[in-house]
């Protein structure tokens, strides 16, 4: 008597070993061996025949090495899972060497699943303040795949997340399955978590997958804490320009502008704040001077007509800073065009060098207050030499007789007077009164 022994359900991960059992007790010699996997028809799998055929009819099928009969398949796919047959030929003469061996079969059928452990691992988060909304999906998973949620600390202890606020989806996909489960969970004030992890667990091919959701501050380098009217507790505060960009530190606040922040005069600018690694995703504010504060990710700035510094607020529940963004003019000359302009039939090309506002104002100052001492000088010198300030043409200089030099209407009295009594003066000494 001839008993098999199997196992009614043989379970394999794929791409590694698939092992069916299939045993004599006690053991016999072997005439015969066949396996067969049972589908709409029996699809033979392998065949061994001790006198000449050792025959794997399937490749990555083969012998055991343990018992000579029982089946391994390497490496294990998922379409090899179904129901397989063992039949086993031996010789049995029942002991009487004298009578003729009698071949006896014996059969036994078992089934192979094959597990699949999760293929890929997603997690996606949504957040507004203290409030965050976590999702994870396995995918690719068979049988479906466990999900559970813990929090670490920046000490470095893990606790599991209660099941609370929880919600679970299995979905099938083809022969695999994946496993969705949504929380929702509400960071408490000053609660410091260093990450979530969402811990995906496939007991049947004993894997375990961590996804890590780390919190990560807004941070900026060069800081300094100063205190803001618009907040009520001190910030970290920097600019731009003190920013490097080589520090690999995640959370770094970065700031980009559209076109530049080194425009022409009435240039429309956009302003753009990122932060990546931040976690919670942080929430930005964006102000100049006393005006209200704008949120958002982006700043749009209509028509830049001076140099002027934007202030931005990047802040989630772990910390919060303010960078300084200046933005600025590179010329104030209002008529420079950046291509040549056509009237009509002409081009005007417009090449002047521009200046700033500062510099046109200078200009003009001057030349008033030059102007004012110019008319300041001649009118002083007009007052004390007591002549008028512009004279008639002098003709041209020839020699005459003083006694002949006429009187000019032009001349003042004064003059007329000296003149009157040189002339006479000169007269009576050439003619003598009587």
């Amino acid at each position: 008597t001839v008993d098999l022994k199997y196992d009614d359900v043989s379970y394999a991960t794929v791409h590694q070993s698939a092992f069916l059992r299939c045993g004599m007790m006690p053991v016999q010699p072997i005439k015969e061996l066949w396996w067969f996997k049972i589908g709409a028809s029996e699809e033979r799998v392998y065949y061994y025949d001790p006198t000449s055929v050792d025959a794997a009819l399937m490749k990555r099928a083969r012998r055991s090495s343990r018992d000579n009969t029982s089946l391994e398949i390497y490496p294990t796919q998922l379409s090899d899972e179904g129901e397989y047959k063992c039949r086993i030929v031996v010789w049995d003469n029942t002991g009487n060497s004298t009578e003729p061996s009698v071949p006896i079969s014996k059969e036994a059928r078992m089934m192979l699943k094959v597990n699949v452990p999760p293929e890929k691992v997603e997690i996606t988060h949504l957040t507004s303040g203290r409030n965050l909304s976590l999702r994870c999906k396995s995918e690719g998973a068979k049988p479906p795949a466990d999900i559970l949620w813990t929090k670490t600390s920046p000490d470095g202890v893990e606790t599991e997340i209660p099941d609370l606020s929880k919600t679970r989806e299995i979905e099938p996909a083809g022969e695999l399955y994946d496993t969705a489960e949504q929380i929702f969970y509400q960071l408490q004030e000053n609660e410091m978590i260093a990450k979530i992890s969402c811990v995906v667990r496939h007991h049947n091919t004993n894997t375990t997958i961590y996804k890590n959701i780390t919190f990560v501050s807004p941070a900026i380098q060069n800081a300094l804490k100063v205190t803001i009217q618009r907040f009520a507790e001190p910030v970290l505060y920097s600019s731009i320009e003190n920013q490097d960009g080589q520090d690999n530190k995640a959370g770094l606040v970065k700031i980009s502008a559209d076109p530049g922040f080194k425009v022409p005069y009435n240039t429309s600018v956009t302003l753009k704040a990122s932060a990546p690694g931040v976690f919670p995703e942080p929430r930005y504010l964006w102000w100049v001077g006393d005006q209200t504060g704008i949120a958002g990710r982006e700043l749009h700035i209509d028509n830049l007509e001076e140099d002027k510094s934007y202030y931005v607020l990047a802040e989630n529940p772990l910390g919060r800073v303010v960078l300084e963004v200046p933005v600025h003019i590179t010329t104030s000359d209002y008529s420079q065009w950046n291509d040549s302009s056509r009237d009509g039939d002409v081009i005007v090309d417009d090449t002047t060098g521009g200046l700033d506002t500062g510099a046109i104002i200078g200009i003009v100052i001057g030349a008033l207050i030059a102007v004012f001492f110019i008319g300041f000088a001649v009118w002083y010198w007009t007052i004390r030499d007591g002549t008028q300030v512009f004279s008639p043409k002098k003709e041209k200089p020839h020699t005459i007789d003083e006694e002949t030099i006429p009187f000019r209407s032009t001349d003042k009295p004064l003059l007329r007077t000296i003149s009157t009594q040189t002339l006479e003066g000169r007269r009576s000494r050439r003619e003598p009164s009587i």
